[in-house]
């Protein structure tokens, strides 16, 4: 029995309890649930834990110490509180009969069902952004009909190869990047047949010496033919998003590229709405062009998640002309904290995913 004036100790499960009252507004989840707090440390009534994040979210790492320090003051007589909060991400689930490569942890197709709604733009500034929080990130273009990744990123030369064998990837703002672009003529189009345009970006994704990706984002061409159908065949997708603008038409064929996935078994980790209203920069008006809510509503018809929306912003288009994406153009401003917002979503998506297990049990082989 406690004497009276006696400090209560402090136990595991009453840290536990006081940090499972913390949410996670990206998870959606509190940290205990989501097993993210290891190390517990008790000396006396002093605590020392870490907050073992599975998504990069270097932006947010004070805030959650924050969070979960003044949770844990509550606890009747604690002492001294020490709270690390640290990031690691590993490989997730893919769908069946694919096993994830060697050397990226998850893949993540970029989708859209028409051309001209942002989808290259969306997939530049969120790799971008999601290497702004702390991970190591890629991006494949695939898209044959406009391979504009390397203009995105202001890359004027060609990948070598360091072995005679495989190809290194054009490293820029931190990313490493891979372009079918690259083999194709800059002002001529590309009049291959499926076969090859699909063997192509088949090699580009195997044959590319990637370093230790947590995130390849895959920027995936329009529509729902060869190149779609193989990569949700033979690429360990994690997971696929789909951009889309809010008009009617624009809605129609995303819902297409979605459907596509989810029969292919790829989990559709969200939405996000491109150009999805307009700020007039001298009366401050919103303007919706494109129409409204039309990916939140499709969101909703589907059950997939609406990871955010992207208004209309000339400096996206400016700086993407120029060669420098608006996250790592202007670091600190309104856009760039728009697609780290998104892409701590999608990535907090893809951490609560099942891990993948692939790599635990030995393969069966038959007896003879």
């Amino acid at each position: 029995m406690q004497k009276k004036g006696e400090k209560m100790s402090i136990t595991p499960e009453a840290v536990n309890q006081a940090i499972s009252t913390v949410v996670d507004d990206n998870l959606q989840t509190d940290y205990v649930s989501a097993r993210s707090v290891k190390n517990i440390q008790i000396d006396g009534n002093d605590v020392s834990l870490t907050i073992e994040m599975g998504y990069p979210a270097k932006s947010l790492h004070e805030f959650i110490r924050n969070r979960v320090t003044a949770a844990l003051r509550k606890i009747d007589g604690i002492g001294k509180i020490h709270v690390d909060v640290d990031t690691k991400i590993v490989t997730h689930e893919v769908q069946r009969g694919v096993k994830p490569l060697p050397d990226i942890k998850n893949i993540i197709a970029v989708s859209s069902g028409k051309g001209g709604v942002g989808k290259s733009t969306t997939t530049a500034n969120l790799a971008l952004a999601l290497a702004a929080e702390g991970a190591r990130v890629g991006i494949l273009d695939a898209d044959i009909y406009g391979p504009s990744q390397p203009s995105l990123m202001g890359i004027s030369e060609k990948p070598t190869s360091s072995d005679g064998k495989n190809m290194d990837p054009i490293i820029q703002y931190g990313l490493q990047l891979m372009s079918i672009g690259f083999m194709m003529d800059s002002v001529q189009p590309l009049a291959w047949r499926a076969p090859m345009i699909t063997q192509a970006v088949m090699q580009l994704l195997q044959q590319t010496k990637w370093q230790d990706l947590d995130y390849l984002l895959i920027d995936m061409p329009p529509g729902t033919g060869d190149i779609q159908l193989t990569l949700s065949q033979k690429a360990p997708l994690t997971g696929a998003i789909v951009v889309t603008t809010p008009q009617d038409v624009a809605v129609l064929d995303a819902r297409k590229g979605l459907m596509m996935f989810q029969k292919m078994n790829v989990d559709v980790l969200g939405i996000v709405e491109n150009m999805s209203s307009y700020v007039c920069s001298h009366c401050g008006q919103i303007e919706h062009i494109f129409g409204k809510d039309g990916g939140k509503l499709m969101s909703e018809a589907y059950g997939v998640d609406s990871l955010g929306e992207i208004p209309l912003n000339i400096a996206v288009r400016e700086q993407t002309d120029n060669g420098k994406p608006v996250v790592v153009a202007e670091p600190d401003g309104l856009m760039a904290g728009i697609f780290r917002d998104i892409a701590c979503r999608l990535a907090a998506k893809v951490a609560l995913k099942p891990k993948d297990t692939s790599g635990l049990f030995p393969p069966i082989v038959k007896a003879e």
